[in-house]
């Protein structure tokens, strides 16, 4: 075995998934694939607005001056700058967001949420606690919560080490 090379694959190939990994690894994946389209339905409906949109404009309310850099804001919501900027113009056009120079930095554009933002995230924010609520929160139960959490943290901290985590509030891990 090669040094360094992971300890899940052999000489005699991959160490394959037992009934019980098979069972999580399917219920991830299913997960993955019907939890994003779920919640994008709920709002869409209740904004004209994906879940992407929402996050974006979630992440911005919670900050003091609810304003980040957009460098700062593709890092939070996992988004190239090209992606970023094609939302951030569309939600400019419908008056939710306005795009600006950094005043400590002219080489960095800052993306502010309006008043009219905020109220949007205002209206919205209850409905989407309910969506994630009755679809998440009360599926997994009290019991499993903390378990849940701690995997998930666990996941995320192998897929992206110091990535998203580092700039989530403190109250979050």
């Amino acid at each position: 075995m090669v040094e360094g090379a992971p300890t899940s694959v052999t000489c005699e190939g991959p160490a394959w998934l037992n009934v019980e990994e098979r069972a999580m690894w399917l219920g991830i994946t299913g997960v993955l694939l019907r939890l994003p389209a779920a919640l994008d339905a709920q709002l869409q409906q209740d904004a004209q607005l994906s879940y992407f949109e929402y996050l974006l404009l979630a992440m911005l309310s919670e900050q003091p001056s609810r304003t980040l850099q957009m460098s700062e804001l593709a890092s939070i919501t996992h988004a190239s700058l090209s992606r970023l900027s094609h939302v951030v113009r569309r939600l400019e056009q419908r008056g939710l967001v306005t795009r600006s120079a950094d005043e400590h930095d002219r080489r960095c554009t800052n993306t502010s949420l309006t008043d009219e933002g905020m109220a949007l995230v205002e209206m919205v924010a209850p409905r989407h606690v309910a969506a994630v609520r009755r679809l998440v929160i009360d599926a997994i139960g009290p019991a499993n919560q903390s378990e849940f959490a701690a995997g998930c943290m666990a996941i995320l901290g192998q897929v992206d080490p110091g990535g998203l985590m580092s700039l989530l509030p403190d109250d979050f891990s």
